[in-house]
């Protein structure tokens, strides 16, 4: 009787951790079928005007703002303004002669994004309708309003945006990259396909501004994550999150280690956080008959992804004792998410730097397990990334979509 609990046990932890494995791969070939049948309400995006509030947050840092900003400058949809929320920044070397720039630096630190975004919102010049977060590290591309506007058009209230590299200087830029590709593809562009929604990425997103407020205003959120649960907050509505492909940023990866442990320790603190909302989600989906609930929920219940490939190898290892046979089932699995995660690469045309830096996946997982390590211990610590990459902004702005 125990020994037949403790098979099923097992049995079911290995269902719980394998189907990571293969989820990418079966939306790859099942999204087609499933089609994109959400309902959409096109009255409200209609008779609003496309006026954006732009967004970009800046933490201690302002030396990569006069790029952003001309990046932002330069795009070819103009119904717009710029807030720079400049939280604990010397802003004396900040000099934006243009009116559709304002530079706000709060009196006393925010250390938040949320908290940063609604200084701004407050502040608004006139009531926006919409508005998009920016990092002070991103370079928008010259269509990013304007595929924005696609979106809303089309009826969506909340839409992530595709975040580029913006450097690929070294292996753990192109490592960092290489991952980006993955969950863009496979958590946005497919996920959204399905019918579910694209995951939000904290950057290159854009909402109404009634569904942002709507969402957070009453919540005070401290760290990583205001994303984690804003984009809950959107499926708990039965709202769908839209992907646009072609609204760019270009956002900076990581180059160095200690930068990597540092933001991965953010982020990896902020699943063990959010996670939870997977359960509720798809027991909220199950009630409505929603996939776009029940899809979204099993992928936000998802670990990152150098967390479920080891907890994938203890399993194997596991079983060469355990249930030899199902070594083989692990096999397959490994085989699977390898030749989904080149597909991704492959469907999204990534540059031949980040092929030649696959040979440090094992590095750049021993860093990542690193900040694992490191997370109960840093619960005060930076509450965003240090940036130290200067982008050839001139050669941003001839990319073709």
């Amino acid at each position: 009787m125990y020994i037949r609990i403790l098979i099923f046990i097992w049995q079911a932890v290995q269902l719980a951790i394998g189907y990571n494995l293969v989820f990418p791969l079966l939306l790859y070939f099942l999204y087609p079928a499933a089609r994109n049948k959400f309902r959409l309400n096109k009255v409200w995006n209609r008779v609003t005007e496309a006026d954006y509030g732009i967004i970009v947050t800046a933490y201690q840092q302002t030396d990569a703002l006069p790029n952003v900003i001309e990046s932002l400058l330069k795009q070819e949809y103009t119904n717009f303004m710029i807030y720079i929320v400049a939280d604990q920044c010397d802003i004396s070397q900040l000099n934006f002669d243009h009116p559709q720039v304002i530079v706000l630096r709060p009196e006393k630190p925010l250390k938040s994004n949320i908290r940063s975004h609604f200084y701004a919102i407050k502040r608004f010049v006139r009531p926006h309708p919409r508005l998009t977060i920016i990092d002070s590290d991103n370079l928008a591309h010259p269509k990013y309003l304007s595929e924005m506007n696609v979106c809303f058009t089309n009826g969506y209230q909340a839409v992530q945006g595709l975040r580029a590299a913006k450097n690929l200087n070294t292996t753990y830029a192109c490592l960092d990259a290489a991952r980006d590709i993955y969950y863009h593809f496979y958590d946005g562009e497919l996920l959204f396909k399905a019918g579910s929604s694209a995951t939000l990425a904290g950057s290159g997103m854009a909402f109404t501004t009634e569904l942002y407020r709507f969402c957070l205003e009453n919540l005070d959120i401290s760290g990583a994550g205001f994303d984690k649960v804003l984009q809950a907050e959107i499926v708990n509505y039965r709202l769908q999150i839209s992907f646009a492909h072609k609204a760019i940023v270009y956002d900076e990866k990581t180059m160095h280690p200690q930068q990597l442990v540092n933001q991965r320790t953010r982020w990896i603190r902020a699943w063990f956080r959010y996670a939870g909302f997977g359960f509720k989600l798809i027991f909220r989906g199950l009630g409505n008959l929603s996939k776009n609930q029940v899809l979204f929920g099993l992928v936000l219940l998802r670990p990152p992804l150098f967390i479920f490939l080891i907890l994938s190898g203890i399993c194997t290892i596991a079983n060469l004792w355990v249930h030899p046979a199902y070594t083989w089932f692990w096999l397959a699995g490994y085989a699977s998410f390898i030749v989904s995660f080149f597909i991704a690469l492959y469907q999204s045309k990534a540059d031949h730097r980040i092929y030649k830096a696959l040979y440090g996946i094992p590095k750049f997982m021993f860093y990542q397990v690193l900040s694992l390590l490191r997370i109960s211990k840093t619960e005060g610590g930076s509450v965003a990334t240090e940036h130290y990459y200067q982008a050839d902004i001139k050669k941003v702005m001839q990319e073709k979509i």
